[in-house]
C-alpha cells in the first residue's frame, strides 16, 4: 500500500491537540500575573534518558492527567503548573478549565469556582487562582491544552536544562489548542491529602557502601525536614547528616528520578522531575515514588522506609 494524501472527502481523523490548521479561531491565554513560578508542563520527555535528557513534566503527573480528563482533553495535553502564590490569567475565548492540586481559591471573574471540577470560563474573563492554603502546587488544564511548540516530543519546561518554554512572565501569551470534546460529567472528585509527615519508601543503593552503618541507621531511623531551598530539581532535606565510609571522589554517573544523593554536607537531596542526568556525589538510596514531595512545603517532615529495615 502506498502513502500520499487521503482521497477527497476522507479526513485523517480529528486534529491533534495543538494543531490549529483545521480549527480557527486560535485561542490564547494572557498571563496577567505569573506568580512565583508558573510553568507549562505535560507528562514529560519520556524515552530520552539514554541521551542525557531528563523526563521533566508535571511533578504530580496524575494530578495533571485528572485535570485534563475533567476538561475533555487527552491525558497527555499540556497544562500549567502553578507554585504557591497562584496566578491571574485571561482567556480570550470561551472555554472550560479545571484546577487540581493544592487547596486554593479559584475565581472566574467575580464568581468563585471549585477545584477538582470543570469550570466554564466566558471569553475575556479573568481566571484567578489564589495562593495555596495547603499544599504547594496546582495544575490547570484548559480545553484544547496549552499549544506551545513541543521540544523532543514534550511541551514541558525543564527549569534546569532550559528545554521547552521559559517560566511564565507577566504579559506572556500562550496559544491554545482545539478543544477535542465536552468536559467530563463530574459529581465528585477525591480531594488530595496534605499530611504533615511523608513516608517515602526507598531502595538502598547503588552507593550505600560509601556510607557508614550509622548513616544507614540515620537515613531509615530519623526524621528530616524539607528545606526552603527545594525546587523542581530536587527536594533538599535537613536533619542528621549521613557520614561517609569512603573518602575521595566518585566519578560522575547517571542519576534517576528519586535518587537520594548526599552532598559533602551530609544532608540528603531527593531528585525530582528536572533532575540532572549525572552527578559526582554518591546516591545512598532511590525513592520509589516522589509524587508526595510535589506538595511538600518547607518544614514538612519526611521519613524514609525500606525493605531492609
Amino acid at each position: 500500500m502506498t502513502g500520499g494524501p487521503p482521497p477527497a472527502g476522507v479526513t485523517g481523523g480529528p486534529p491533534p491537540i495543538g494543531d490549529f490548521s483545521a480549527a480557527p479561531p486560535r485561542g490564547e491565554i494572557e498571563v496577567l500575573r505569573a506568580g512565583a513560578l508558573t510553568t507549562v508542563q505535560d507528562q514529560g520527555r519520556v524515552g530520552w534518558a539514554h541521551l542525557g535528557v531528563p523526563r521533566s513534566g508535571a511533578l504530580d503527573p496524575a494530578a495533571l492527567r485528572l485535570a485534563n480528563r475533567l476538561v475533555g482533553n487527552p491525558e497527555s495535553a499540556a497544562g500549567l503548573e502553578i507554585t504557591l502564590t497562584g496566578c491571574d490569567l485571561r482567556v480570550n475565548r470561551a472555554t472550560t478549565v479545571a484546577v487540581v492540586g493544592a487547596e486554593a481559591d479559584v475565581w472566574i471573574g467575580p464568581r468563585p469556582g471549585d477545584t477538582g471540577r470543570p469550570l466554564a470560563v466566558p471569553g475575556g474573563t479573568v481566571l484567578r487562582i489564589g495562593p495555596a492554603r495547603r499544599g504547594l502546587r496546582c495544575w490547570l488544564a484548559v480545553a484544547g491544552g496549552i499549544a506551545v511548540d513541543p521540544v523532543l516530543g514534550s511541551r514541558s519546561t525543564d527549569t534546569l536544562a532550559g528545554l521547552g518554554p521559559a517560566p511564565l512572565r507577566d504579559g506572556d501569551l500562550l496559544p491554545l489548542g482545539v478543544a477535542p470534546g465536552p468536559p467530563a460529567p463530574v459529581d465528585l472528585t477525591v480531594p488530595p491529602s496534605f499530611p504533615a509527615e511523608l513516608r517515602l519508601t526507598v531502595r538502598l543503593g547503588p552507593r550505600q557502601d560509601w556510607f557508614t552503618s550509622a548513616a544507614l541507621d540515620r537515613l531509615l531511623g530519623t526524621a528530616y525536614q524539607v528545606s526552603p531551598l527545594s525546587n523542581r530539581v530536587g527536594a533538599r532535606l535537613a536533619g542528621a547528616p549521613l557520614p561517609r565510609a569512603a573518602a575521595g571522589e566518585l566519578p560522575s554517573e547517571g542519576i534517576v528520578l528519586g535518587a537520594v544523593q548526599v552532598p559533602a554536607d551530609g544532608q540528603p537531596l531527593v531528585f525530582l522531575a528536572d533532575h540532572p542526568t549525572t552527578g559526582g556525589y554518591p546516591v545512598i538510596a532511590v525513592v520509589d515514588d516522589v509524587t508526595l514531595l510535589a506538595q511538600a512545603r518547607p518544614g514538612t517532615t519526611v521519613r524514609f522506609y525500606g525493605p531492609e529495615r
